[in-house]
C-alpha cells in the first residue's frame, strides 16, 4: 500500500495516475480544505487530513509500505515565511515521524531545487552543493532546504528514506493551475503582450513523477536526486507558446527596472486580490540566476531520461486547450 500526500497538486495527482496504472494500492492524503477535481475519478483512496497534525498522518499510514510525501506551500510572495514554516518544516518532521511509528519501509521526499544554495554563475549546480537553508532563496528555498535537511538527518539514523530535487515544473493535468500553467493559459488567451528577462531549467511532470517512483525503487537512502529538464530563456518559451497556439509574439520587452516596479505592484495587489502574483522580487531573482543544473546523477543511479520541453509545451498546449471550459470560469494567478 502507498500513502501519497500533496495528491491532488500537479505533481500528485500525476504521481496518482502512474501508481494507479502500475497496478499499486494508492491512498491519497487531502486537506480538507482542497479541492479534489484533479483525483476525483482515480480509484484510490481518500483520506482527509494534514501534515501539521501528526495524528491524522498515522491513521493514514496504517497497513503502508511506501510513502511519497508532496505536500507542502509553493510561495515567492512576502510574508509566507510563518506558514512555509509550519508546513514544509514541521509539516515533513511530522510525516518522518509518522513513518517511523507505523512502520513504514520506504519514504520518497520531493523536495526542489531551491533548497540547494544558490550558486553564482559559471558553477553547475549538481548534488555536490550543499544543502544550507541560510544560502538558499529565498523563504521558500529556506523552508525547502531545512525539511530536506530532516529527512537527510533521519536517513542517517538508518531511516529509509531519499529525495528528488525537480526543477520548474510545466505539464499537463495542472488543474490549480501552477505558476508557469497561469503563464500558458495567458498566452493562450492573448493576455500576455510582453517579454520578460530571463530563463530557467523547466522539466515535465511526467518525468518528474518517473524519477519519483526510481527513487522509490534505486535511490540511496539519505542521498538527494536532481530532476531538471531544459534550460530556456522566458522569451524563448513565450514564443514557442505563441507559435503552437497562433498567437501574436510579443514584442515589447520589460526592462529591468521596470519590472521590479511592476513585481512591487503585483504583489501589493494580490494581498487584496487573494491571487498568487506571477511576477515576485523572488520569481525575478530566480529568472535571473544561475539556473546551469545537472541531472547526470539521476540519470546514473535511478535511469532518469527527461523528454525535450517542445513535446512537453505541445502536450501541455494541448491538455489546457480540451479542458479550457474548465479554466475559464477559474480564477487565475493574479497580474
Amino acid at each position: 500500500m502507498i500513502l501519497v500526500t500533496g495528491s491532488t497538486g500537479h505533481v500528485g495527482n500525476v504521481l496518482i495516475r502512474k501508481l494507479v496504472s502500475m497496478g499499486e494500492s494508492v491512498k491519497a492524503f487531502i486537506c480538507p480544505c482542497e479541492d479534489i477535481t484533479s483525483i476525483k475519478e482515480l480509484s484510490v483512496e481518500k483520506i482527509y487530513g494534514d501534515v501539521t497534525d501528526i495524528e491524522s498522518l498515522k491513521v493514514a499510514m496504517k497497513n503502508v509500505d511506501i510513502v511519497y510525501h508532496l505536500a507542502g506551500i509553493i510561495s515567492t510572495r512576502p510574508g509566507m515565511k510563518e506558514i512555509l514554516q509550519r508546513v514544509n518544516v514541521k509539516g515533513t518532521k511530522n510525516v518522518i515521524e509518522a513513518c517511523k511509528v507505523m512502520g513504514v519501509k520506504r519514504l520518497v521526499y520531493v523536495s526542489s531545487i531551491h533548497a540547494l544554495e544558490d550558486a553564482k554563475n559559471g558553477i553547475i549546480i549538481s548534488e555536490k552543493l550543499k544543502i544550507n537553508p541560510l544560502k538558499a532563496i529565498g523563504d521558500y528555498g529556506f523552508s525547502k532546504a531545512k525539511a530536506t535537511l530532516e529527512v537527510i538527518e533521519a536517513a542517517k539514523n538508518g531511516f529509509n528514506a531519499t529525495i528528488v530535487c525537480p526543477t520548474g515544473i510545466i505539464g499537463p493535468y495542472d488543474f490549480k493551475p501552477s505558476q508557469m500553467g497561469s503563464l500558458i493559459l495567458s498566452i493562450m488567451k492573448g493576455k500576455f503582450p510582453v517579454k520578460i528577462t530571463g530563463a530557467y531549467d523547466f522539466v515535465d511532470v511526467r518525468d518528474v513523477v518517473e524519477g519519483i517512483v526510481l527513487a522509490a525503487k534505486k535511490g540511496r537512502a539519505g542521498q538527494h536526486y536532481i530532476l531538471s529538464g531544459q534550460r530556456i530563456s522566458i522569451d524563448e518559451l513565450i514564443e514557442k507558446v505563441c507559435i503552437l497556439t497562433g498567437q501574436k509574439i510579443p514584442k515589447f520587452q520589460i526592462p529591468s527596472r521596470l519590472l521590479y516596479i511592476y513585481a512591487f505592484f503585483n504583489v501589493i495587489g494580490s494581498f487584496f486580490t487573494r491571487k498568487n502574483p506571477l511576477v515576485t522580487f523572488e520569481s525575478i531573482h530566480i529568472l535571473n540566476s544561475n539556473s546551469n543544473i545537472s541531472n547526470e546523477l539521476a540519470k546514473n543511479e535511478l535511469g532518469y531520461s527527461p523528454r525535450s520541453l517542445d513535446k512537453t509545451l505541445k502536450d501541455t498546449v494541448k491538455w489546457f486547450h480540451d479542458n479550457l471550459n474548465f479554466f475559464n470560469n477559474l480564477s487565475l494567478i493574479h497580474f
